[in-house]
Formats: structure tokens, C-alpha cells, sequence
């Protein structure tokens, strides 16, 4: 099936109860046993729900992968996949990852005796001289967060299986909709579910599909033994949504690129990042393994420009963290998304104090442009 059936059709859509054709919200806790030690498919909610389990089959489905597991945020997601790692392990990750990863890997996992070196990932030559015969993990966000760089995924997941480890990508940004990186050759595909999949700022959740088995027991015990699930009730909201993916992704993707060369071209915007437009370092990769560009792009003003008068003088971009919803966001990363990374740290990262990170929604694209050209109009 395509893309856009898929979302509709794959997985596990209609209820084998009733024939109901969506999949209804089984609010239960625990399971009837019909005899001691006798339970057949589910015995637990945070093992086991007929709910959860038809979003996950959906996810697996829409990332070509064999296995997805549905948690309660996307940082449970990522904490999942790091509890694969044990102390002495060493973690290669991305210089500009979101600022809840960095402080998961860099204040948590850190004092378990798990270390870890961030790259630019989009350099090869850097992520190979980053790897160290304890690593066994190689992240990434491609786009990333929020400088909108793209790595060669088939290329870092070489350099991760070279040494013995495995790559996982966070795909958050790109959305199943651009971009598959089991495809490409990653071991683990990460999702922010609460953006995208979601994609109407109503719900919290996250995900990790794979598609070898020993990784996907392995990550289902995690999941069941840590206890992060999601609902019922919510995951019954994200495959709701998921079945409009295909039509809001597009959406855009389209928006995106309008806002961005617009944005290109205007005297007051210093630097646009953006992996669609033509001539910018991450183009070609992005052209040749995405299928589309996304909806993300952050921006820098002129120099002497006031970033907090731009982003409090606008009204259909609203200033919020989060991103991937119906809605256009906007907010400053130094501020807001990435404020828990030492600021020596992100600037060094190129996330500099005045740079804009801009979600764009699926609203009328004129009405967009004269929003941005209203708040650049107060400068």
C-alpha cells in the first residue's frame, strides 16, 4: 500500500471484537482470566491494550518497520531506547539535538557511567573519529533541532554498524509522511508523537519502531518494565490523527517552502535554515532522502534586530514551544526549547541568542506571509 492508505489501512484498524471499523477506546486497567496463569493476549494495560496496540501496528506500518511501541511523551521514547545502553557505554550524538535529549544524555544517563560526545553528524569525517571502541550508540535528529541540519542517515548508520553500534534516528521533524530511516539503514526511529503524528496540540506521546526482533523484545520489556505507556484514551487520539497525516504534511511541506524563500528574500532576515531551499549545505542530501522538506525552518534577523519585539508582534504565529500542529508556532530556542544546554555549549553549537525556530501550520499561506511581513514591518 502507499503512504496515504496506509495511514488508513495499515496495521490494525478495525476492532476483531465488534467489526467496528475504529478501533474503540478499551479504558481498562487489568483483564479477565478465565483460568489461573491462563490469559491469552492481555493481561496488563501497561503491558498489553487492544488500543495501544492498534496505533502501533499503525506506526510500525507507516515507518516500514516490524514493531512500534507508543509511550506517554517523546522523551519517554528517547529514555527507552538509551535504557539499551549500560554504564561504560559510549553514546555518538548530534551537537544540536533538542535541548530535552542533551539533558537527558548529559545529567541523567551521564551519572549511570553511560558518556557521550557530540558531533555534527552531517560531517562524516567528524562522527567517524567520534566513534571509540565503547560505543554503542550513534543518535541523531535529521532535520535536526533547530538548525534544520541533515545527515546522510545511510552514511551514519554505516559508520555505526562499523563499529558494532547501532543508529537511531529521531525522526520527529521529517514525519513518516518525508522521510523512513529504517530504509535507510537505521537500527531505531524515534518520534515525538505529541508533534506531527499528533499534529493538533492536544496530546502528549511518543514512539519507537524497529524492525529487527532481537531489538524489538528488547525495547517491549523496557517498555512494560519502565511503565511509560500511553493511555487509552490518547492513543486513540494520535490514530485518529494519523489518518490525516498524508493531508497536513503536505500542507506543509508546500507552506514551508513559500514562508522560506519569502523569508530569503527579505532585507531584515539575516539567514534562513531551511533544507529546501537550493544551494544551502543540506539540500542535496535532503533532496535525494527525503520525500519531502517539512514544515520546520529557523531563521536569524539583521544584526541589531530586537528578536522579542519581532516574536510578541505577530497573531496567527504564536509564540509557544512544541511544533507539528495545524497551528504556526514560533519561539526563540536560547529562551524556550534549548534554554537547559549551557549557553557556552550552544553557542558553540551554532544556537545562537537571537535565533528563531518557526513551526509552520497548514493555515492559508497568504495569511502567513502577512503575518511575518507584519512583525518584520515593526522592526
Amino acid at each position: 500500500m502507499k503512504f496515504e492508505t496506509k495511514v488508513i489501512h495499515g496495521g490494525t484498524q478495525e476492532d476483531p471484537y465488534t467489526g467496528a471499523i475504529t478501533t474503540p477506546i478499551y479504558q481498562t486497567s487489568t483483564y479477565h482470566q478465565q483460568t489461573l496463569g491462563g490469559h491469552a493476549k492481555y493481561e496488563y494495560t501497561r503491558g498489553e491494550n487492544p488500543t495501544r496496540f492498534a496505533l502501533e501496528s499503525v506506526m510500525a506500518a507507516i515507518e516500514n518497520g516490524t514493531d512500534g511501541f507508543a509511550f506517554s511523551s517523546g522523551m519517554a521514547a528517547i529514555h527507552a531506547t538509551m535504557s539499551l545502553l549500560k554504564a561504560g557505554d559510549h553514546i555518538v550524538m548530534a551537537n544540536d539535538v533538542y535541548g530535552g535529549t542533551f539533558r537527558l544524555v548529559n545529567r541523567i544517563l551521564t551519572d549511570l557511567g553511560i558518556t557521550f560526545t557530540a558531533v555534527d553528524t552531517a560531517d562524516s569525517v567528524a562522527l567517524q573519529e567520534a566513534i571509540k571502541p565503547t560505543t554503542k550508540m550513534v543518535y541523531l535528529e535529521s532535520p535536526s533541532n533547530p538548525l534544520m541540519h541533515v545527515t546522510d542517515i545511510a552514511e551514519a548508520a554505516r559508520i555505526a554498524h562499523d563499529s558494532g553500534a547501532i543508529a537511531v534516528v529521531d525522526n520527529t521533524f521529517a514525519s513518516p509522511y518525508n522521510q523512513n530511516p529504517l530504509d535507510l539503514g537505521a537500527d531505531v526511529v524515534i518520534h515525538s508523537g505529541t508533534k506531527y503524528l499528533g499534529g493538533h496540540a492536544d496530546v502528549l506521546s511518543g514512539f519507537v519502531i524497529v524492525k529487527d526482533a532481537e531489538l524489538a523484545e528488547r525495547i517491549k520489556f523496557i517498555q512494560m518494565s519502565i511503565g511509560a505507556v500511553l493511555s487509552p484514551q490518547d492513543s486513540y487520539l494520535v490514530q485518529r490523527s494519523i489518518k490525516t497525516l498524508a493531508l497536513r504534511v503536505q500542507r506543509h511541506n508546500e507552506n514551508a517552502m513559500a514562508l522560506a524563500e519569502f523569508l530569503n528574500n527579505h532585507p531584515k532576515v539575516a539567514k534562513v535554515y531551511f533544507p529546501g531551499l537550493p544551494g544551502t549545505p543540506d539540500y542535496e542530501i535532503a533532496r535525494r532522502q527525503m520525500r519531502g522538506f517539512g514544515g520546520m525552518m529557523s531563521i536569524e534577523l539583521q544584526p541589531g534586530l530586537d528578536v522579542k519585539q519581532f516574536v510578541e508582534n505577530l497573531d496567527v504565529f504564536l509564540l509557544a514551544e512544541s511544533l507539528g500542529g495545524v497551528e504556526s508556532l514560533i519561539e526563540v530556542p536560547a529562551i524556550m526549547t534549548h534554554a537547559s544546554i549551557p549557553r557556552d555549549i550552544r553557542l558553540a553549537n551554532g544556537i545562537k541568542d537571537e535565533l528563531v525556530r518557526i513551526s509552520v501550520g497548514i493555515e492559508d499561506i497568504d495569511d502567513l506571509i502577512a503575518d511575518m511581513t507584519k512583525g518584520l514591518d515593526a522592526l
